[in-house]
């Protein structure tokens, strides 16, 4: 390695350049520095403002405040009138036993009068169990349907991120005294990581579901001298050879996709 004699740097060509030349590279690197800078400041000092967002992509819209004009009607009003006919999703109904579970302020503890119990009604019940609750309580309603036993995988394989707590078991004491009512609040507002069902299944179909959650409760808790002449009664079977296969089965037949559930957090 070689090194310039002392006193030998101003003999360089860089120290030749002349002066005009050393500004302008001052300044540009004094601008090249600016751009950090600012990103810095904007990543790192809070704002009171909204931040600079140049494609909007309908984040942000024109919206018309309260008693505000609005030049594209005729009245000139920009709070515009429902349309005759038209119901809140969220006002009260004159049947509460029905529409909320209710009566009286409390969770019904039976079926609203215009809900007929038959063998249609737990068809119905049992076909709508199948779609939207089997895949997390299972075809028993014991908790361990098929995105109970995916998320088992993924913790014992030890995937990342993977987090779970077994769905109810619906046949628990702390489930089969619950009022039909409360069910139904359930089913409609969901509970703890159980999503709301409110969109998805009609207020009948909720019912219909509770029917059959209690049916499925008396075929496994119940003994047979609990309803008279039982044993003059049809006995009706069901296949559980496989719930993934059944859930599949479902899913292809009605569009609902419960795979997506599958190894989120879910507490009951």
């Amino acid at each position: 390695m070689s090194y310039l004699p002392q006193g030998r740097f101003k003999d360089l060509p860089i120290f030749d350049m002349p002066k005009v030349i050393w500004a302008i590279a001052i300044l540009v690197a004094s601008l090249a520095l600016i751009p950090p800078a600012v990103i810095f400041y904007a990543r790192t000092v809070p704002k009171t403002q909204p931040r600079i967002h140049l494609i909007q992509n309908m984040d942000n819209q024109p919206n018309y405040q309260a008693q505000e004009t609005n030049e594209l009607f005729r009245d000139g009003r920009a709070m515009r009138l429902p349309v005759a006919g038209t119901i809140a999703r969220d006002a009260m109904v004159d049947d509460t036993h029905l529409w909320l579970g209710t009566l009286d302020g409390v969770f019904a503890s039976t079926f609203p009068p215009s809900i007929t119990i038959n063998r249609a009604l737990l068809e119905r019940g049992r076909q709508r169990f199948d779609i939207y609750c089997l895949p997390c309580h299972g075809v028993r309603g014991n908790g361990r349907g098929p995105v109970h036993k995916r998320a088992m995988k993924l913790l014992d394989n030890g995937t990342n991120g993977t987090t779970w707590v077994q769905p109810r078991n619906l046949h628990e004491e702390v489930v089969t005294e619950q009022p039909p009512g409360k069910l139904f609040h359930t089913i409609t507002n969901g509970l703890n990581n159980m999503p709301s069902y409110a969109s998805q299944i009609p207020v009948h179909d909720r019912w219909a579901i509770i029917a059959w959650i209690e049916a499925l409760q008396v075929s496994q808790n119940a003994p047979p001298d609990m309803v008279p002449g039982s044993e003059h009664l049809p006995e009706v079977r069901r296949e559980l050879a496989d719930e993934e296969a059944a859930a599949k089965e479902v899913a292809e037949a009605t569009g609902h996709d419960h795979s997506a559930h599958e190894g989120e957090v879910h507490s009951e």
